[in-house]
C-alpha cells in the first residue's frame, strides 16, 4: 500500500486524458496540484468526490491549484463521466495502473464482507517543485474540498 508520505517527491509519471491526451506530472512544474485516485467513475461516491470538487473549482484555481483525477477506467467512460457532470478539470486514464502503483494506491479492500484488490481512494497534494506537501487517506468524498484547501 501507500508509502509516499508528506516531504516525498512525487513519482513521475505519463498516463492519458479522458481524449487520449498525453500528461506528464513535469507538465504541471511550478503548479500547485491535486491528484486525486478513485475507483470508478460514475459510482455514487467517486461521483460525490467529483462534484464537491468541481463546485468548488474557482476555489482552487483561485489559490493556484491544478486538479488531476485518477482512476483505471477506459478514457471513453471518463469522457462520459466529465460531460455527464460538467468536470473542469482533467481525468487521468490509468488501465495499466503504473501511476496508480506509482503512487501505491491499490491494494487489497473490503466491502460488503468480500475482499478484493482495488484503488484505495487517496488524494495527494504536490506543491510547485513536486513535493508530496500532504496525504488525504480518508477522504469525506461530500467535503473533500474542505479537507484540502484547510
Amino acid at each position: 500500500m501507500n508509502t509516499l508520505k508528506k516531504g516525498d517527491k512525487a513519482p513521475d509519471f505519463t498516463a492519458v486524458d479522458e481524449k487520449g491526451e498525453a500528461h506528464k506530472l513535469s507538465d504541471y512544474a511550478g503548479k500547485k496540484l491535486v491528484v486525486y485516485f478513485y475507483p470508478k467513475a460514475s459510482t455514487p461516491g467517486c461521483t460525490a468526490e467529483a462534484c464537491n470538487l468541481r463546485d468548488n473549482y474557482e476555489r482552487f484555481l483561485a489559490q493556484g491549484y491544478e486538479i488531476l483525477g485518477v482512476s483505471a477506467d477506459a478514457p471513453k467512460k471518463l469522457q462520459n463521466f466529465k460531460e455527464k457532470y460538467n468536470l473542469p478539470f482533467t481525468l487521468i486514464s490509468d488501465e495499466d495502473k503504473k501511476v496508480i502503483n506509482a503512487f501505491g494506491v491499490w491494494g487489497p479492500k473490503k466491502f460488503m464482507g468480500r475482499e478484493f484488490d482495488g484503488i484505495h481512494r487517496t488524494t495527494f497534494i504536490i506543491n510547485e517543485k513536486g513535493i508530496i506537501e500532504d496525504v488525504i487517506t480518508k477522504v469525506n468524498t461530500k467535503e473533500h474540498t474542505s479537507q484540502i484547501l484547510q
